[in-house]
């Protein structure tokens, strides 16, 4: 792991911003949800409760409707019908206090610090927390360079500190590392675990069924855009109940 120096600085070491109090963004209560293209049901009536604390990770195979999922409980795409909702607030208004790390980040055409900085200025954060974001993420020693000369990994590790720059009550991960080597993952892993063990919200997409056993306090299971199983972690691995997580957790092709 030569080109990942991590520090042990915990995440929530930056204070978040105090302004008036806010209602807590959780409980989440997903009711009814569906969406359609083409007559075909991509999400077809998905029933589903988030209770606050820990990490939940969202399993199930190609084209099970998780990342379509992910993107209407973080308010960026409207069902065709049902409701998202945070403790009450719709999804569309509880976006700004959320962050999403997409499975191939976008990086400003800038340095290494000028990409945190934006976030920060945007969000009217306390720009000199810049340099504790990046040295948590191990980045500090890259500032200067231009974001887009870093590796796979680096590059995603960015993207999170940009994420956790907007002090997230939820933060939500789309294959953040599919593409990843394993030194990079388990970092990221890292990172996350301590964003969650500091009170962050974790909802995680992830096919790894190694990476979701080390990260999942409870696991969302879909198949064909029905929530098929939502059971904790120690439940859902050692005996799912339904046929197609039992077949995807052995490796075998669910349809």
């Amino acid at each position: 792991m030569s080109d990942l120096p991590i520090t042990s600085v915990p995440p929530m070491a930056r204070p978040r911003d105090e302004a008036a109090p806010k209602r807590p963004l959780l409980p989440l209560r997903v009711s009814g949800l569906r969406l359609t293209a083409d007559g075909t049901a991509l999400l077809d009536g998905v029933e589903l409760t988030l209770a606050p604390g820990g990490c939940t990770v969202i399993m199930g195979p190609n084209g099970a409707g998780k990342s379509l999922l992910l993107k209407m409980m973080h308010g960026l795409l409207v069902p065709g019908a049902g409701d998202v909702s945070w403790n009450g607030i719709p999804a569309a208004q509880a976006t700004a206090r959320q962050a999403l790390v997409f499975q191939k980040p976008v990086l400003l055409r800038r340095s290494v610090a000028a990409n945190v900085d934006f976030v920060l200025k945007s969000r009217g954060r306390d720009r000199s927390r810049r340099d504790a974001l990046l040295r948590e993420v191990g980045l500090l020693h890259k500032a200067r360079q231009p974001a887009r000369l870093l590796s796979g990994g680096e590059a995603q590790r960015l993207a999170l500190a940009r994420a956790l720059a907007t002090d997230p009550e939820v933060l939500f991960l789309d294959e953040a590392t599919a593409s990843l080597d394993p030194a990079s993952v388990l970092v990221i892993e890292r990172i996350v675990a301590a964003a969650r063990d500091c009170g962050t919200r974790i909802v995680f997409v992830t096919h790894d069924v190694g990476q979701a056993r080390r990260m999942a306090d409870e696991v969302v299971f879909l198949h064909r855009g029905r929530v098929a199983e939502h059971s904790p972690a120690d439940v859902f691995f050692p005996e799912p109940r339904s046929q197609a997580a039992r077949d995807y957790l052995a490796g075998r092709i669910v349809l």
